[in-house]
């Protein structure tokens, strides 16, 4: 679900054809997180539950961000290829060759698990840019709620799985998450704007009062009379009917 999360967003974009003020950072670090959490998984015997979500969730990212380098202006599009290049080619295979040459047993998962928990706190920490942007102009216009909601709701069910499983590397960074997913939240309905009241037609009017229509009243058409009959012509003409209604 935290995955399927961001789908209203990017659908908004595809509509927009725009990603507006939209920020690809936290897709690109959740990206990099799943690859290592899976690589984590494979490392450390039966964690199959970690691999097959993981593994959804690297493709699920990777088509995110493939969305957004379609609409995103040319500046973010270099932001988002030189961050995914640095964090998903090379971070990533410096760590794998690391923890491949340089350790074995449980030294290995012990490094990788550490590795882990420092980049999935930073998954979680990622959000805090749009944090400061909806502090800075008071609006959760690109915060989406969704998001927000089912990282909380994932940290809370992750840090439940790491406690009963044992698995502390699992637990540490779901502390973090579940801290800043309430922040985010709190941040929502502290800017959230309110919903405009439907507005009466009768507002304004007091309760007794009566709307009546206009009713149009013709008018007159006036024929002056002759003014070479002087004075006295005008009142002769008003006699003989010189003014016709």
């Amino acid at each position: 679900m935290v995955y399927l999360a961001p789908v209203s967003t990017f659908y908004r974009v595809y509509q927009k054809k725009s990603t507006e003020g939209f920020q690809s950072l936290p897709y690109s670090v959740a990206l990099f997180s799943s690859m290592l959490w899976v690589y984590y998984a494979v490392i450390k015997s039966h964690s199959y539950l970690l691999i097959t979500i993981n593994s959804i969730g690297c493709i699920i990212e990777t088509i995110y961000i493939a969305i957004f380098l379609f609409y995103a202006p040319r500046s973010a599009k270099m932001f988002t290829l030189r961050v995914v290049v640095f964090l998903n080619v090379i971070v990533f295979g410096l760590i794998l060759l690391c923890t491949l040459l340089l350790s074995n047993g449980g030294m290995r998962i012990t490094i990788l698990g550490w590795i882990c928990v420092s980049f999935s706190v930073s998954v979680f920490a990622a959000p805090l840019s749009i944090i400061r942007l909806v502090i800075h102009t008071k609006s959760v216009e690109y915060m989406p709620f969704n998001l927000s909601f089912f990282l909380t709701l994932s940290a809370a069910v992750w840090l439940g799985f790491g406690l009963l499983s044992k698995d502390k590397f699992v637990a540490i960074p779901n502390i973090v998450g579940l801290v800043l997913g309430i922040l985010q939240m709190a941040l929502y309905c502290v800017f959230r704007e309110p919903e405009p009241p439907a507005k009466s037609p009768d507002k304004g009017l007091p309760e007794h009062a009566v709307v009546i229509p206009a009713k149009v009243v013709p008018t007159r058409e006036v024929h002056p009379v002759d003014a070479a009959g002087g004075r006295e012509g005008v009142g002769d003409g008003l006699d003989r009917g010189s003014l016709r209604v």
